[in-house]
């Protein structure tokens, strides 16, 4: 009978992880139990439910997001920002069900704003604090891996150096082993050069003498006979094995490994809104909509009235857009031009187009005609930050001519965005100004995190409504 193979690629979870997920939640409970010490707060029924519904939310969402894995290779910053996202949503999902299915009023808007803060100081503090212990200790030689490197070409440098230019690691580079070149190699990016060691055959030697803790194969896909032919080879050693396709030479987005009934397999193309990180995307949407439609509800009212009376046509105009996975939409906004296009032909607004009005060119100016986005966003078809969603017969344009266009797909369209922060929002007259905002639309998905999607709506505070590019 065939053995059964599930979860082939898994997370690594070593014992600072496990470590992790318990000082997590002593963590969170004991900030709470300060706060109402501090605010001499008698500890109530209602606050114990408020406490283990958080507990619960906060260490869900971190095993959907996956937070308590291996972080040996990871920058800190990184971390420290899936940490904050995950408890910011957490604790806004805690105490929207503790206030409607609990009735729990009982903890006070000050001492929960205090919970939040100290909370997110101390899961960000004592991590801060590990890794500078466990940088320490790998400087001295503890908790350090002897690795080597099974391919000296393009891959092979680019790991190279990676991992020479992060010692924090605790990775320690023997060399590479190559079939080819026995010659030291030089790093582009660093003035050191790495020895090549031997070929394969003694790369296998060494790894059953038991002076290598990893191995990284980098060789091409092509050359799959000696792969598998290493990898049989090493099967016969203690060394932990890591194979590192040369797909990753390319220009990847948001790749990860995915396990399919026990077959691995590794996305080329993906989105970062999947398990949590869509958890805490919608939450941050349904949040940061409610809000600013409550503050701009009566100004909307004023917009439309004066859009009306100004010249005439409907108040609103609902235009097709691509949504995410290249799904069509419906986008709303101010009726600002005389015409309402949504067809095969849509003709960019250029300065002095004689087609938009004149309240019509006042709205765009500041991006007025735009505010009715906001309730896309609550129906979900939308979010506050992501790519601008452009008219179909754009996407059909541009997706003919420029590489990797339709990607900017993988996520909801936004209201404002990495590219309009930048300043690349307005008539796109030329194909480099198109080109340069879907690099900034994919280099958001690539980093995408709550950290950026706040700094980006502050920075549309100042510098996303108004635009010279903005007719």
């Amino acid at each position: 009978m065939q053995p059964t193979q599930n979860g082939i690629i898994r997370s690594n979870e070593p014992m600072l992880a496990v470590m992790h997920r318990w000082l997590d939640l002593v963590v969170i409970a004991g900030v709470l139990f300060v706060v109402l010490w501090f605010q001499e707060t008698t500890l109530h029924r209602d606050h114990w439910i408020s406490l283990l519904i958080t507990l619960f939310l906060f260490y869900l969402i971190n095993d959907f997001s996956h937070l308590y894995g291996s972080w040996r290779g990871e920058h800190s910053l990184r971390e420290l920002r899936q940490v904050g996202g995950n408890w910011a949503a957490a604790f806004a999902a805690a105490f929207v069900t503790d206030y409607f299915f609990f009735q729990n009023t009982r903890l006070p808007d000050v001492e929960k704003v205090a919970w939040f803060a100290l909370g997110l100081i101390s899961l960000w503090g004592y991590r801060v604090l590990l890794r500078q212990i466990m940088r320490r200790l790998r400087s001295h030689g503890y908790n350090t891996r002897s690795v080597a490197i099974a391919g000296a070409g393009e891959l092979g440098q680019r790991l190279a150096n990676n991992i020479v230019s992060t010692p924090w690691m605790g990775l320690n580079l023997m060399g590479f082993y190559d079939d080819k070149t026995s010659d030291p190699i030089p790093l582009a990016t660093t003035s050191v050069s790495i020895p090549v060691n031997g070929d394969m055959r003694q790369l296998i030697n060494d790894a059953k003498a038991g002076i290598i803790d990893k191995i990284y194969i980098t060789l091409p896909m092509r050359a799959e006979l000696k792969i598998k032919w290493l990898l049989d080879e090493l099967s016969d050693s203690t060394a932990s094995v890591y194979l590192i396709p040369d797909v990753f030479v390319f220009d990847l987005l948001h790749a990860r490994s995915e396990s399919i009934n026990g077959l691995p397999s590794i996305s080329i193309f993906d989105t970062p809104m999947d398990g949590a990180n869509r958890i805490v995307k919608r939450i941050e949407d349904i949040i940061l909509a409610t809000l600013i439609l409550g503050l701009i509800s009566i100004p909307m009212l004023m917009i439309a009235f004066c859009v009306r009376i100004t010249s005439p046509g409907p108040a609103l105009f609902r235009q097709k857009r691509y949504g995410i996975d290249g799904k069509s939409i419906e986008v709303w906004k101010f009726r600002s031009m005389k015409v309402m296009e949504n067809g095969a032909k849509v003709t960019q607004a250029t300065r002095g187009d004689n087609r938009i009005t004149p309240f019509g060119a006042f709205l765009r100016r500041p991006s007025l005609d735009e505010l009715p986005q906001f309730i896309n966003v609550l129906r979900g078809e939308m979010s506050i930050v992501g790519p601008r969603p452009h008219a179909i017969a754009h996407n059909e344009e541009y997706r003919k001519i420029i590489s990797g266009y339709m990607l900017r797909h993988k996520v909801k369209p936004g209201i404002t965005g990495w590219a309009q922060i930048n300043g690349w929002r307005g008539e796109t007259d030329t194909l480099d100004k198109m080109e340069k905002r879907i690099e900034y639309d994919l280099d958001y998905i690539r980093n995408w995190s709550l950290f950026l999607d706040l700094k980006i709506v502050f920075l549309t505070i100042f510098k996303g409504f108004i635009n010279k590019n903005a007719y």
